[in-house]
C-alpha cells in the first residue's frame, strides 16, 4: 500500500477537525489541474490532505502539481501507470489518512464552502450514514455556468430511488467515510478494462446506497465541467457503461421487487438512448428505443411529437434569423468562482405520475432498509 512518512504529513493532521483526504485522479490534465487544485486549496475547511494521483500522464500534469505543491504542504503527488480513473481513485483512497475522503475530478471546481458544509452534515450523524453529496452546476472550459444540474434530492436509505434518479450526478460531489469506501471494495476498475469506463462513480454510489444511508447538502457547490476532452463527452461509452453498471447492481441485489427492477432498467435505457443519440449511433438508438417502447410507449410518442414540432419551428425560423445570428452579441454568463453564492435547492418539476412513482420507490427503500437492519441485528 502506498503511504506517507509521518514527518511528511501536514500540520492539519493535528487539528481538532477530522481530516479530509481529497483524492484527485489526473490523466493528461495539464489544461485544468492548476484551477482544480486552487479550488481545493481555497476550501474554508483547513484540515485537508490533497492526494493527486497522476495516472500515467504524458503531458505536464506531474510537473504542474509539483510546482503548486511547493506552496502548500497539504498536496501530495503519486504517479502510477495509466490504469483508469477507478484504479487511480483506489490508489488515492489507500494512500490517504483522512476519516473522510472527497473525490475531485481534475477538471472540476468546488465552491470554497463545499467540504466544510459536507463535514458538518456528516459528522453529526451515526456511522450508518456513509456519505454526503451536493448539487452542481455544469460549466464550460472558461468556468462559465452553462446551466444548473438536477435539483432532485433524497436522503437516508435511497438505493431503489438512486437506481432510477441517480442523485449524485458526477464524481466530484461526494464525500464518504473512508472505512465505508474500503468496506465496499472501492471503485471497480473492470469497466475500464473492457472499454466501458465512465460510470464507475455511479457503481460506487450504488454499492454505498445498498448498504448505508446517504445525506445531502442541497446547494450547488460543484462546478462540473463539460468539454470535448472530458470522459462524459464520450457518449457511446457513457451509455454502454451506465447500462452495465445498473445490470451488475441489479444482479447483486436480487431482493429488489419487480417494480423497482423494471423502473431502474427503464430509466437507464432512456439515459442510454440520449447518449447513443448524441453519439450518432443510429442502430443502438433504434434498438434502445424499441426496448423503451415496450415499457413506456408514451415516452416514444412524446419523442416523435417533439421532434416533429422542432422541425416545424426550424422551418419557420429558417431564413429569418440566420442572417441576424452572427450580429447578436454573446450573452455574458455567470462564472463559477470563489465569489459565487452557492445556489440553494430549487423545487424540481414533478408530475403527479412521477410523484406516485417516487413514493412507491421510497416504500421499496423502507422495506429494503428494514430487511438490512434485521440482517445486521441477527436472529
Amino acid at each position: 500500500m502506498l503511504s506517507y512518512k509521518d514527518e511528511d504529513r501536514p500540520d492539519t493532521f493535528h487539528s481538532d477537525q477530522p481530516l479530509v483526504s481529497v483524492v484527485i485522479p489526473a490523466f493528461n490534465a495539464s489544461t485544468y489541474i492548476e484551477r482544480t487544485l486552487r479550488s481545493a486549496m481555497r476550501q474554508t475547511y483547513a484540515a485537508l490532505e490533497i492526494v493527486v494521483v497522476n495516472d500515467g500522464s504524458t503531458d505536464d500534469t506531474a510537473k504542474l502539481v509539483e510546482q503548486i505543491a511547493t506552496s502548500d504542504p497539504r498536496i501530495h503527488l503519486l504517479s502510477t501507470p495509466n490504469r483508469g480513473v477507478a484504479a487511480a481513485r483506489n490508489t488515492g483512497i489507500e494512500a490517504s489518512s483522512g476519516r473522510f475522503v472527497a473525490f475531485l475530478d481534475a477538471d472540476d471546481l468546488w465552491h470554497p464552502t463545499k467540504i466544510e458544509k459536507q463535514v458538518n452534515a456528516l459528522k453529526r450523524l451515526s456511522s450508518h450514514w456513509a456519505a454526503v453529496y451536493t448539487l452542481h452546476y455544469i460549466i464550460n472550459e472558461d468556468e462559465e455556468i452553462i446551466r444548473p444540474g438536477s435539483s432532485d434530492v433524497a436522503r437516508g436509505y435511497i438505493y431503489a430511488r438512486h437506481l432510477n434518479v441517480k442523485y449524485v450526478g458526477n464524481g466530484s460531489a461526494l464525500l464518504v467515510r473512508r472505512n465505508a469506501a474500503l468496506a465496499i471494495g472501492g471503485f471497480d476498475s473492470s469497466y475500464a478494462a473492457v472499454g466501458i469506463g465512465g460510470c464507475e462513480d455511479l457503481d460506487f454510489e450504488l454499492k454505498l446506497a445498498a448498504r448505508y444511508f446517504i445525506e445531502v447538502v442541497p446547494e450547488r457547490l460543484v462546478g462540473y465541467r463539460k468539454h470535448p476532452g472530458s470522459m462524459s463527452s464520450d457518449h457511446l461509452r457513457m451509455g454502454k457503461s451506465a447500462l452495465e453498471v445498473v445490470r451488475r447492481s441489479l444482479a447483486a441485489n436480487p431482493q429488489l421487487p419487480r417494480y423497482a427492477i423494471g423502473s431502474a432498467i427503464d430509466a437507464t435505457q432512456k439515459y442510454a438512448f440520449w447518449e447513443f443519440r448524441q453519439a450518432r449511433r443510429t442502430y443502438l438508438s433504434l434498438v434502445t428505443i424499441g426496448v423503451i417502447f415496450r415499457s413506456d410507449p408514451r415516452f416514444v410518442v412524446r419523442l416523435v411529437l417533439e421532434k416533429g414540432l422542432r422541425g416545424i419551428q426550424h422551418c419557420l425560423r429558417l431564413g429569418t434569423t440566420t442572417a441576424n445570428r452572427e450580429d447578436q452579441p454573446r450573452m455574458k454568463r455567470l462564472k463559477f468562482d470563489d465569489h459565487i453564492a452557492p445556489s440553494c435547492l430549487e423545487c424540481p418539476k414533478e408530475t403527479p405520475r412521477l410523484r406516485r412513482h417516487l413514493i412507491r420507490l421510497a416504500a421499496v427503500d423502507a422495506k429494503l432498509n428494514s430487511a438490512l437492519a434485521r440482517r445486521a441485528n441477527g436472529p
